[in-house]
């Protein structure tokens, strides 16, 4: 199926919901036909939203290229090298026509930290072919992406739950 040209989204900001709104535009992907990369830079782990993708079987592919820790300051080389991994697993998918959707989950992290480069995931965006669009997200999102995505969305967070001392819960936050 072909979605034409395609655009790209990013969605960033200290808010809740950035890789919910990435979900949500895979979800309507999906029922339309398309086939979806949503690869997750950052992250690793079997969390609730990777096992709802799953049942659509071979019409989306995941893919983790995170340690499954948090990165604060300057990132270990595991973090460099799994992210360089899946970037480069990424830009092959992209160029090989076999999806019309690819999430790129908390890239926008990834490249705050520098576990990966902004140059290249610039590259990424404005090589991409025609028929594919692309989603950012993740908190920090570089001017440069801004400037150059279609569709921009800021999450602005006015109140959560997490101030008042309540954990992450599955189903809802994981």
């Amino acid at each position: 199926m072909s979605i034409g040209r395609g655009y790209v989204h990013v969605y960033t900001g200290e808010g809740k919901g950035k890789t919910t709104a990435a979900l949500g535009l895979t979800m309507r992907a999906l029922g339309a036909g398309l086939r979806v990369l949503f690869a997750q830079f950052m992250k690793q782990g079997e969390f609730s939203e990777i096992k709802a993708l799953r049942r659509f079987g071979d019409q989306v592919s995941i893919r983790q290229f995170g340690s499954g820790r948090f990165v604060r300051g300057k990132p270990v080389r595991e973090d460099i090298e799994r992210a360089s991994m899946g970037f480069k697993e990424v830009k092959k998918a992209l160029h090989g026509g076999e999806f019309e959707l690819i999430v790129l989950d908390e890239i926008n992290v990834a490249v705050h930290f520098k576990v990966l480069q902004l140059s290249d995931v610039l590259s990424l965006i404005e090589d991409r072919p025609e028929g594919c669009e692309i989603v950012l997200t993740g908190r920090w999102a570089d001017a440069g992406l801004i400037d150059r995505a279609d569709v921009v969305t800021e999450m602005v967070k006015l109140r959560h739950y997490y101030a008042k001392g309540v954990k992450a819960r599955t189903g809802i936050e994981k």
